[in-house]
């Protein structure tokens, strides 16, 4: 989940629609019918967030299917037609309703999975047994992303309990691999491609700036995650008899990711940067009158010291400007006292954020490349890629997301920000470059969810909100379609 620091503008009159006309017909019975069954909204996302579904855990195949089979049997309940699909790993549930000619097609994009909970001693509360702490909902997945998954799917409850029908056509993929990498999931929409036609995504896996401020996001950075091992004699050596004379893995890991960068975090690879997007002064401007100051990116980090590429603020480095990033290492002894060996093997986890115009196979091309030439002699080198997303970049002028900003506005009372993220989704680039629909990012986590991290959590007032406004969405996606009298994609029923 994409959990990076955003920057907030404010959506002005001129920004929303001109007429509310297509806003005219007022969901007020789907609404009445959200508030009165909050209540029995809550229970049943605490049943989803019991399931343990996390998705690098290999013993967790059970759970899986048992959640699989609840998530469908649900989204059957209210009234969708819901199917589970195998994938190589977690199985995939979709769903549709495809009940009206003249209105568009919505794909709501979500992932049932979640990251692992240890260390489970640092939970105040056992992380898969979901509990209610004033105004919020305890447990390993309640806010990233089955909180905000089911904000959608009771609002689809509430549409069709209340009108017996929706205002639009609806397909949903909800996976279980996304903490992982969404590994099956490009290949699962190109094999369905005609089947998944639709006219616009929704996807609500972000999050908003502040409470009270309804956030729709715009842009997200690529990554791509790789795993560099180095070996070299086949047992420990004792470092006295052939230190010197022996090169050692962990040295030459060390060395080796030393070399991706500089000392000011310029990424060092040769040619990484011929394809990265140079952005106008005017956008830069924009970006500095809209975006966070410098210091309210570090005071959100806890540091007191910045650091990275000259010439770019934090907001740039973190949105527009790529980076990498060690993200673990392990290697040789590593506990009390000293053990005075030489390791036969180390190993490391990198990822790289990607910006526009970068694509990931230039982007791996190149790091292989560097590798290859930067293993110390007498090593050997072997590099993984765990995974890949490419950038995502959606108009912010784009009708659907002037629509879900007036959705934004009703479901909370006040005007939403548009952001910016560093954060990578799979499901976005998909939705982008494999169905070549918008996609509206529309987040409803908080920065003190304690997303990945023990303790997380899920602000009720955002989840009953969130209904609220995925059902003005729905509406308003509708009734503009329907008086423009015209469609942007035609649906492949």
């Amino acid at each position: 989940m994409a959990m990076s620091t955003p920057a907030a503008t404010r959506v002005g009159k001129a920004d929303l629609p001109r007429s509310r006309d297509e806003h005219d017909r007022t969901p007020a019975r789907a609404l009445g019918y959200a508030r009165r069954n909050r209540a029995r909204f809550l229970g049943e996302l605490k049943q989803f967030v019991r399931f343990p579904t996390v998705s690098n855990q290999q013993r967790r195949a059970a759970d899986f299917k048992a959640c699989a089979e609840w998530l469908a049997h649900h989204l059957s309940g209210i009234g969708l037609q819901a199917r589970i699909l195998p994938t190589a790993h977690h199985p995939i549930v979709y769903a549709s309703w495809l009940g009206v000619k003249r209105s568009p097609t919505i794909l709501i994009y979500g992932h049932y999975d979640v990251q692992p909970a240890e260390p489970e001693s640092e939970w105040t509360h056992p992380p898969f047994e979901p509990l209610v702490r004033g105004n919020r909902l305890l447990g390993r997945g309640a806010s990233d992303d089955k909180g905000q998954l089911f904000v959608h799917i009771k609002a689809i409850e509430s549409l069709m309990k209340a009108d017996g029908r929706l205002p639009v056509n609806l397909k949903c993929i909800f996976e279980g691999d996304e903490e992982q990498g969404s590994p099956d999931l490009e290949a699962f929409v190109k094999r369905n491609h005609r089947a998944l036609a639709s006219d616009y995504g929704v996807i609500s896996d972000t999050r908003m700036i502040a409470p009270n401020r309804p956030t729709i996001g715009y842009a997200q950075r690529g990554t791509v995650r790789f795993e560099l091992e180095l070996r070299g004699a086949h047992h420990e050596l004792h470092s006295g008899n052939f230190g010197g004379a022996v090169a050692n893995p962990l040295n030459g890991l060390c060395e080796m990711l030393a070399s991706l960068d500089d000392a000011e975090g310029r990424i060092a690879v040769p040619g990484f940067y011929d394809d990265v997007r140079d952005w106008s002064d005017k956008e830069r401007e924009y970006m500095a009158h809209a975006g966070p100051t410098d210091e309210d990116i570090l005071h959100d980090a806890g540091v007191e010291e910045g650091w990275g590429e000259p010439g770019f603020s934090h907001y740039e480095r973190v949105t527009i400007r790529p980076a990498i990033t060690l993200n673990g290492i392990a290697g040789g002894y590593s506990g009390r006292g000293l053990k005075t060996v030489i390791p036969p093997r180390a190993i490391a986890k990198f990822s790289v954020r990607t910006v526009p115009d970068q694509h990931a196979r230039a982007v791996v091309a190149q790091i292989r490349q560097h590798i290859e030439r930067v293993t110390p002699a007498g090593l050997r080198a072997q590099l993984r890629i765990l995974g890949a997303t490419d950038p995502v970049v959606v108009d912010r002028q784009h009708p659907i997301l002037r629509i879900a900003a007036l959705a934004c506005e009703r479901g909370f009372g006040a005007k939403p920000a548009f952001v910016r993220s560093g954060g990578s989704i799979g499901g976005a680039t998909v939705l982008k470059e494999v169905l070549d629909i918008p996609t509206v990012l529309l987040g409803f986590a908080l920065p003190k969810d304690n997303v990945h991290a023990p303790n997380e959590s899920f602000d009720l007032s955002n989840f009953f909100r969130g209904i609220e406004t995925s059902i003005w969405f729905f509406t308003g996606a509708a009734h503009a379609q329907h008086s423009s009298g015209k469609r942007e994609r035609s649906n492949d029923h």
